[in-house]
């Protein structure tokens, strides 16, 4: 009777040694557990900035904006500081769109003007009009005047604004924009290849193709 009594006593002390080790071993686990969901990214933490982000801030963006000098009447600040035409006359990227402004004699009408958007034609768009239809048009000051007038919008656009647009022009047909982040086409054709570029008193989208209004 003794030795059974010893032998319950043996298995019951051996029983109360054997669960804290149990416990122990189980919490260590879950500790490990909980640590290393703590330590894998949350899904709700912010993401980083990206390139589509970029066109939220004040600041030009797009491929050709890497031409714009740096310093000089022709930079982003020096263009800030001109009214458009005259802004537009510092980057030699324009010199055909400013003479053709010039020729319309439009200089004093687009330098005068508040709060308006130019969508500006580079030099290589104008050179994908067949020199005889683009000498045409220069000879034509009424055609050229409606043209130029048709790339002028009376309000200042920001990018999100372009992100799904109609826009009456100066000319008095609309204009149609499209796109996102740092990407935006006008007309569904002409690519803007430098936007939301300021200057004294307009905002500046350089664009890869020179829009034609309804006929």
């Amino acid at each position: 009777m003794n030795t059974l009594l010893f032998r319950r006593a043996a298995v019951a002390v051996s029983a109360a040694a054997v669960l804290p080790l149990a416990l122990t071993a189980c919490s260590s686990e879950d500790s490990s557990k909980d640590s290393a969901a703590g330590s894998a990214p949350s899904s709700s933490a912010p993401a980083s900035p990206s390139a589509d982000d970029s066109a939220t801030m004040d600041e030009p963006f797009g491929p050709a904006c890497s031409s714009v000098p740096k310093e000089g009447a022709g930079s982003f600040d020096g263009m800030a500081q001109d009214p458009v035409a005259t802004a537009a006359s510092n980057n030699k990227e324009l010199s055909t769109l400013v003479a053709a402004v010039k020729q319309a004699g439009l200089v004093d009408t687009l330098n005068n003007a508040e709060n308006i958007t130019v969508f500006a034609p580079t030099n290589d768009a104008f050179a994908k009009i067949p020199k005889a239809d683009l000498d045409a048009l220069l000879a034509n000051k009424a055609e050229l005047t409606k043209v130029l007038t048709y790339h002028v919008v009376g309000q200042k656009l920001t990018p999100q604004q372009l992100e799904k647009g109609s826009f009456d022009t100066l000319e008095k047909s609309k204009l149609t924009t499209a796109g996102s982040g740092v990407e935006y086409t006008v007309n569904d054709s002409s690519k803007v290849v430098c936007g939301n570029v300021p200057t004294a008193n307009a905002t500046v989208y350089i664009v890869d193709t020179v829009l034609m209004p309804p006929k």
